[in-house]
């Protein structure tokens, strides 16, 4: 009887443990049914959320090129580093090396983290603009929360040279200076998307497809001649530094086009790493600073007494004793020299000369010139921050105004503006518009003064840098120059001041079929010298023969190569 009660409490226990298996058998299966069929699809869209991001692409900025082709601004590939702040928080084991390869200290890093962490984000960057290289030393550390995004970012080959044209970009790849500024939206890319699935820690496993195809930026080739633009920068470089300058800027034009072969500044900055630098040297100042012009403007002086048919080149002025009394002040020559003709009035820059004959000319006659040929108003380069210096028409006009005015004082102007002007000049009176693009044929021109008056105020130009003349340091052997010297003083808080100048020189060449126009501007030279012929006709003869050497333009003097063979 015992025996057959302990079997039949075998064979129950038996039946309820096998019962007990098949129920659980029955509810994963009922539950595997669910999870696969019933819930599939809200389990599928949850499971995606995690893996499944969008991510931008980011698109590729255009190229700046030079006319030739020469790269000046490139987009090179970088790494941002950022990190998700909830998990990076939880491992800083390898924080130290990770300190290292970004440069900053472990605390900055920590701190940095644990401030988003506290505010519960998901992201914030350690650092950007990361090389390569780096990048993937951080990356091979697999630190937890720690990621990489690729960025580009901008490049200038020919650094300090270019800066000033071209400006820079943000840490963003957005333009913030120059042309970078200017053309941003033409060069910006449009960024992509894509769909990525992620693992846990964040990195991408496979590309499951694009959303948005990313468009690459749009290239912009300039009117700048790279090889002109480096010998313009070594020249301005080496006058400002041997005079003592404060500053100073050069613009070369090709005269039939109107475009900007080189612009140049001094001092200048490195565009590849800016962050250290003075914002002030930033401007382009061949267009955002102004400066009265001095003898400069002589040559439109001269130019408008010739334009009235009152004056010929030949005709005799008296300027004895050198200084002539206009209203209550005196306009002074340095050294008196009598009767002179127009000629020799503007070779050795005489500003008894030029007032006498501008008194003589209706008041606006030489207003109306200047304004034609551009002063007091923009190139319409479109260059941010360029100034349309300043010329005032008065009425009524006070003789000592309209005296000053003849002499290059009572106005400013930019380096542009004046080389401008002087390739009015150069192109028999035609005003043609400049260009910081290369152009694939000459724009259309306007006259704005007499063929005949500006050939005769090119042939008077040439006597500047002839023997007696005030420009003689700007001649170049082989080759016919047209220009003028300008030397102002600069104005202080309470008027002119002795020891501070302006030197300044323009000048066109070939004269029998000018192609070129250089102006050089020297702010402020504090070496033994100050007058435009010697501080800046030397830098512009450097500058004009290397630019006539590197187009190929022939000499169209010569007779005088022969003689100095002889």
């Amino acid at each position: 009887m015992r025996s057959r009660l302990h079997a039949a409490f075998i064979s129950w226990r038996f039946y309820l443990v096998v019962s007990f298996i098949l129920l659980l058998v029955v509810g994963l299966v009922l539950r595997m049914i669910d999870l696969t069929v019933l819930q599939k699809n809200f389990l599928l869209s949850q499971g995606n959320a995690r893996a499944m991001r969008v991510e931008n692409s980011p698109a590729f900025r255009g190229m700046i090129t030079d006319r030739n082709g020469y790269p000046l601004a490139v987009s090179t590939s970088v790494f941002s580093i950022w990190a998700n702040p909830e998990e990076a928080v939880k491992d800083y084991s390898k924080l130290k090396s990770v300190s290292q390869l970004l440069g900053m200290k472990p605390k900055t890093i920590k701190t940095l983290i644990q401030k988003n962490a506290d505010k519960n984000r998901e992201f914030v960057y350690l650092k950007r603009g990361v090389p390569p290289e780096i990048a993937q030393k951080i990356k091979s550390l697999k630190m937890s929360g720690v990621y990489l995004q690729q960025d580009y970012r901008r490049y200038y080959p020919e650094g300090e040279v270019d800066a000033h044209v071209i400006g820079f970009t943000n840490v963003d790849d957005k333009g913030q200076e120059g042309l970078e500024l200017i053309y941003n939206d033409w060069l910006s890319g449009k960024p992509g998307k894509k769909l990525v699935v992620k693992d846990r820690l964040g990195r991408d496993i496979s590309e499951l497809k694009t959303i948005e195809e990313q468009k690459p930026g749009n290239d912009l080739v300039l009117s700048i001649n790279r090889r002109i633009q480096y010998l313009a920068y070594r020249e301005l470089l080496d006058g400002v530094q041997k005079n003592k300058a404060k500053s100073g800027s050069v613009v070369v034009l090709d005269v039939k086009t109107g475009e900007v072969l080189a612009m140049v500044n001094q001092p200048s900055f490195n565009p590849n790493n800016h962050s250290s630098q003075r914002s002030e040297d930033y401007r382009n100042r061949a267009v955002t600073d102004i400066f009265e012009p001095g003898s400069t403007m002589k040559a439109f002086s001269v130019m408008s007494a010739l334009d009235s048919g009152q004056y010929k080149p030949e005709t005799v002025i008296n300027t004895y004793p050198g200084w002539l009394r206009v209203g209550h002040n005196i306009v002074r020559d340095e050294h008196s020299k009598g009767p002179m003709t127009v000629t020799q009035i503007l070779r050795i820059s005489s500003n008894v000369g030029v007032t006498k004959m501008i008194l003589t000319l209706p008041p606006d006659q030489l207003w109306g010139l200047l304004h034609r040929v551009g002063f007091g108003e923009t190139t319409g380069i479109g260059f941010p921050g360029e100034q349309t210096g300043r010329l005032v028409k008065r009425n009524p006009w006070s003789p000592f105004a309209l005296a000053t005015l003849s002499f290059g004082y009572g106005m400013s102007v930019t380096a542009l503006q004046l080389a401008q002007a002087y390739s009015i000049i150069a192109n028999y009176g035609v005003k043609i518009p400049v260009s910081l693009l290369r152009l694939d044929k000459p724009p259309v021109g306007k006259r704005v003064i007499d063929e005949p008056v500006s050939k005769q105020m090119l042939g008077l130009l040439e006597t500047v840098v002839q023997k007696e003349g005030t420009g003689v340091s700007a001649n170049i052997l082989g080759f016919r120059v047209a220009g003028k010297t300008g030397t102002a003083r600069m104005i202080g808080p309470h008027g002119y001041l002795k020891h501070n100048h302006e030197a300044s020189f323009v000048g066109i060449a070939p004269a029998s079929h000018p192609r070129l126009v250089v102006a050089v501007v020297i702010h402020d030279p504090q070496g033994k010298l100050y007058y435009g012929g010697d501080v800046a006709g030397p830098v512009f003869k450097n500058i004009m023969e290397g630019s006539l050497r590197i187009l190929n333009i022939p000499p169209d003097d010569p007779q005088a190569l022969e003689k100095k063979a002889s």
